[in-house]
């Protein structure tokens, strides 16, 4: 068994060339990854959230391509390739070009500039952009005898940062000109292999490229990015063995809560295969921690611009249908939130019937950012305010700490219902069920809201590790805390539950008619 400091985990890094080097530990795709480069189209785009290892991908493809067939020694490429020709390779990162046309354009000037100097090519001082894309991938053409292939990474991140500001225009018809010559170039061409999160149709790369085949969706590339649960248990062992250990837990709970935690996206119907979010399994597994790792990396900042009213509309995201169409083709500016939710990885495909994808929130990590993002928008306090009372109540709620559980829960929700506008179309007790599941979910419990069960129908059921609490609201002017008493005894609401190894505790809850917040609670 190798020795667990021994082994070296990919964190945070993006180079396939210095994964092999420093002899990190790497997930074998190399099969997949030649079936693209060879059997495949000429010119593919693939969609996949950010931090999926799409840059990884690309860098893999840019070593296979430059034929470093040292770095691929014992992969399962080496049963397929024969040949390893040395191509030139022309390879953009659009994620290096910020948001503006003026950077985008010094971006693309500098990278050119490098091709230039490697393929010793002298540009006129009034060629354009375009002229100088076409004379890298003509002159290097000629100059090898080889095909190019042309790698193009976070192509959309441009435009999704300009998208709704006036920048936007200027950066699209920069793409319209610059790209358009990968069509006119055809014959020199090899591969074409473009990235990105969301889709902007309107610009050249879509439009120009009718022939950019799109293989987000296809069976065999599901599991191009990302970990699949084989590659986790077959791969990973002495790492989930140490966060086992840490936790106090078993193989398999170690694997479970990893699941629960990370896993649970699927890219395409025709093949579920589960996957992980790699950047934040391989980030648990190197510390030997839970943590959102994801979401803390800068994921959430676009949501936004493209998600309007996500406070209120966060429960419909849970379970929602897409057509076909829409998710497959359309453009992220016009295919509503769901497409975006998609797109940027906060829901992913639950399930399909004829022609419909069924969405849903992948995992818990997910989950738990989503319902961050949104609370202080609910509870129109700052972060700062509303972190340290979560913080404490979720502290309290962990130790079955009532009173000071109350506390905090009454300084979350003081004034809410009463000045946030946007809830003013539901009724009083619908808009304490909203802020209250949102900050249950925010701190990390399972939240279950309007949960049925032989008797009735419970309010909210909240669950953290050691403790289960059965909620039953009631407004002051429909009977407060005695009604909601008398309903949980009367419905039995904690019985279903008694089978449980956790403490169960029911709590009657009594809310302000005129939207004041928590007047007075009870134990029963």
């Amino acid at each position: 068994m190798v020795e667990i400091n021994d082994r070296k985990l990919p964190v945070g890094i993006q180079s396939f060339e210095e994964i092999r080097k420093q002899g990190c530990l790497y997930v074998d795709k190399t099969d997949i990854i030649w079936q693209l480069a060879n059997r495949g189209k000429k010119y593919n785009y693939l969609s996949r959230p950010r931090r999926f290892g799409k840059s990884v991908l690309v860098d893999t493809l840019e070593s296979y391509f430059l034929g470093k067939k040292e770095l691929f020694a014992g992969l399962k490429i080496m049963q397929l390739e024969t040949e390893w020709v040395k191509r030139p390779v022309i390879r953009l990162d659009m994620s290096r070009a910020g948001a503006e046309p003026e950077t985008l354009r010094s971006y693309l000037d500098n990278a050119f500039r490098q091709y230039e100097k490697e393929y010793s090519l002298i540009p006129n001082p009034t060629d354009s952009l375009t002229d100088r894309f076409n004379a890298i991938i003509v002159g290097s053409y000629e100059q090898t005898g080889h095909q190019v292939a042309i790698l193009i990474d976070e192509y959309d991140s441009p435009l999704q940062h300009s998208w709704k500001t006036p920048h936007h225009e200027a950066c699209t018809s920069i793409y319209r000109e610059v790209f358009a010559i990968l069509k006119a170039d055809d014959k020199y061409e090899k591969f074409v292999f473009i990235t990105g999160i969301t889709k902007f149709t309107q610009i050249s790369l879509f439009s120009v490229l009718n022939n950019l085949s799109n293989i987000s969706f296809d069976p065999e590339y599901a599991a191009i990015c990302g970990i699949t649960k084989e590659e986790v248990l077959r791969d990973f062992k002495p790492e989930i063995s140490r966060l086992a250990s840490r936790n106090g837990w078993t193989t398999d709970e170690a694997v479970a809560q990893l699941t629960a935690y990370y896993d649970g996206y699927h890219f395409c119907y025709e093949n579920m295969v589960d996957i992980f979010n790699p950047f934040s399994l391989i980030n648990a597994l190197a510390d030997s921690k839970l943590k959102n790792y994801w979401a803390s990396s800068g994921a959430t900042s676009l949501l936004p611009k493209f998600v309007d009213d996500i406070e209120i509309r966060l429960k419909d995201f849970d379970n929602c249908p897409i057509d076909s169409d829409t998710i497959e083709t359309s453009d992220v500016t016009g295919g509503g939130a769901e497409l975006f939710l998609y797109q940027s990885g906060y829901l992913t495909i639950k399930g399909y019937i004829e022609g419909i994808y069924l969405l849903g929130i992948p995992n818990y990590e997910v989950r738990k950012a989503l319902y961050k993002i949104v609370l202080p928008a609910l509870t129109l306090q700052t972060n700062a305010q509303v972190i340290s009372t979560q913080n404490m109540l979720l502290y309290s709620l962990k130790l079955g700490n009532l009173p000071e559980a109350m506390k905090c829960l009454k300084a979350l929700i003081a004034d809410v219902p009463y000045s946030n506008k946007k809830l003013a179309s539901m009724d009083m007790e619908e808009r304490y069920r909203l802020i209250m599941s949102t900050i249950f979910n925010a701190i990390g419990c399972r939240v279950e809201v309007e949960k049925m069960i032989a008797t009735g129908r419970i309010d909210m059921v909240v669950e953290t590790t050691n403790f289960v609490y059965v909620l039953e609201l009631k407004l002051s002017n429909n009977g407060g805390i005695d009604a909601a008493t008398e309903q949980i005894r009367a419905k039995q609401y904690a019985e279903p539950f008694k089978a449980d190894k956790r403490k169960v505790i029911a709590l009657a809850i009594e809310l302000d008619d005129k939207g004041k917040g928590l007047v007075d609670w009870k134990e029963v």
